[in-house]
């Protein structure tokens, strides 16, 4: 009796899906009920400051934002002899970036202040013990002020009492978005200009030696050369025995443009800056108005409050070190 081979099984359809879902709050969790630990001499901040410092130079519109509103404060900031224009910079830029800005009191020989120096606000730390403060640059690298001489402009914050934290928080994964945007239009333009492809091969009479050369042309069109024909010659072979399948055609068409320009909406909402006061070219025949409306709107609210709460100094002082020149919307010239 012969012996029949049982005939092979046949090949099965198999479908899966892959990318789970992200929560958009990760990185909340147990974490949030901690907010500011201490470490036996000073808190550490809520959020790491140096994420923050980075983050401002991610995006061209947050950045541009934040130079805007430090510019316009320093710009009607009255200099004196012990707070100059440009301690007042850092003072002003620090507060705008970080949510809180630092100053030191020097005094002089009898106990009277001389000079108010800034103290970054990015290596700063609070004490546990009130009215002390250290500056954090590192491991072991620790300076602890004169207690009582730092004083400390904060923003408000719902969670916390120590530290200030950036208005413009909320719109951080909008900027970041937008640098992710952009850098994969890089490196998609550094590629070709394509997002990638499989090469389908299935002629008989291709050897394992066209296989290697076929190869070895393909990376050479890598790089520099990556806009060079291409041209294979297989003699007998069929029409749909080599096929050039795209696997990213989708991500290819990414929506730059809309992924730009909603996330520089987000980012300029959170600055509570006009589009037009940035030098953004509107897309619309319209265009955004008059820039002088914006810019008159935009002194009498949103600067308005920014001078209002660096008025605190005075306070802390006991003296007007800090005084702003009256806001002028003629001071922007003449054409709306």
């Amino acid at each position: 009796m012969n012996d029949v081979a049982a005939p092979a099984a046949p090949a099965r359809t198999v479908s899966f899906t892959f990318g789970d879902p992200v929560p958009v709050l990760e990185s909340g969790g147990i974490l949030d009920y901690v907010h500011c630990w201490q470490n036996g001499r000073y808190y550490e901040p809520p959020v790491s400051l140096d994420g923050l410092s980075r983050a401002t130079r991610a995006n061209v519109y947050l950045g541009s934002g934040l130079r805007f509103k430090t510019n316009m404060l320093v710009r009607t900031f009255k200099p004196n002899r012990i707070l100059s224009r440009e301690a007042f910079e850092q003072f002003a830029m620090d507060w705008v970036h970080f949510g809180m800005g630092y100053l030191e009191r020097r005094n002089s020989v009898i106990g009277n202040a001389v000079a108010l120096v800034p103290a970054l606000a990015k290596y700063m730390r609070r004490g546990i013990e009130p009215g002390t403060f250290y500056q954090v640059r590192g491991w072991k690298d620790e300076h602890e002020f004169e207690p009582g001489s730092v004083f400390q402009l904060r923003e408000a914050d719902v969670n916390q009492e120590i530290y200030g934290l950036p208005e413009w928080r909320p719109s951080l994964q909008s900027a970041l978005l937008n640098e992710s945007a952009t850098l994969f239009r890089r490196k998609y333009y550094n590629n070709g200009s394509h997002a990638g492809f499989i090469l389908y091969m299935t002629d008989e009479q291709t050897t394992e030696s066209d296989v290697d050369a076929l190869r070895e042309s393909l990376k050479s069109t890598r790089g520099v050369g990556n806009f060079r024909n291409l041209f294979l010659y297989s003699p007998g072979g069929k029409k749909d025995g080599l096929q050039l399948i795209p696997v990213s055609e989708v991500a290819a068409k990414d929506e730059f443009t809309g992924i730009k320009s909603v996330t520089r909406d987000d980012v300029l909402a959170s600055l509570r800056i006009p589009p037009q006061l940035l030098g953004v070219v509107p897309q619309n025949a319209g265009g955004f108005g008059s820039i002088r409306d914006a810019y008159t709107v935009w002194g009498e609210t949103e600067l308005a409050a920014l001078q209002t709460r660096m008025l605190r100094v005075n306070d802390w002082l006991g003296q007007e070190v800090i005084a702003f020149d009256p806001f002028d919307p003629k001071a922007l010239g003449g054409g709306a």
